[in-house]
């Protein structure tokens, strides 16, 4: 199967549905699907790190991006899910000489304010800190969230590479 034949759909920043793979040719491209499991946390962290491993980057450059794909798959599994270990979250990870794109999808309970969910310490639930989008934004060159209430929530992640 070719790069033109697989493709997943995912929700834009701007709540416009498209296609995640683009026509351009990816050093690597990989997407996973798994369940809203919290123990599923370390599969995704596992799979940019070994997406990662051909780079020569630093451990500290490597955990920075590891805790922001934690923090989204977190979100995705505690808020969009709800601890529903029956959802299922998607990952894509993107790789080029470029750049880094993490894409985490999943079709939970959405977020009903962005802008007020990105702000660090923001928590609906009093044993939350509400730095999960703080770290995302520390660690990561840009991240863009798209979210319908009711119908999920997608997180991009992009880290820009040397």
């Amino acid at each position: 199967m070719n790069d033109k034949e697989k493709s997943s759909l995912w929700l834009s920043p701007n709540n416009d549905i498209y296609f995640g793979k683009s026509e351009k040719s990816k050093k690597n491209f990989v997407n996973l699907s798994f369940k809203s499991r919290s123990e599923n946390v370390a599969l995704a962290r596992l799979l940019v790190s070994a997406i990662l491993s051909e780079r020569d980057m630093t451990l500290a450059e490597l955990d920075e991006i590891k805790v922001a794909v934690s923090e989204a798959v977190s979100n995705a599994i505690i808020h969009g899910y709800q601890n529903d270990s029956e959802g299922w979250v998607e990952m894509s990870v993107e790789l080029s000489e470029e750049q880094m794109v993490i894409i985490v999808h999943d079709e939970g309970i959405g977020i009903e304010n962005i802008e007020e969910a990105m702000k660090p310490h923001f928590s609906k639930g009093e044993e939350r800190m509400g730095l999960g989008f703080a770290f995302m934004n520390s660690f990561m060159d840009k991240v863009e969230v798209a979210s319908i209430p009711l119908s999920g929530t997608t997180v991009t992640l992009t880290k820009k590479l040397s």
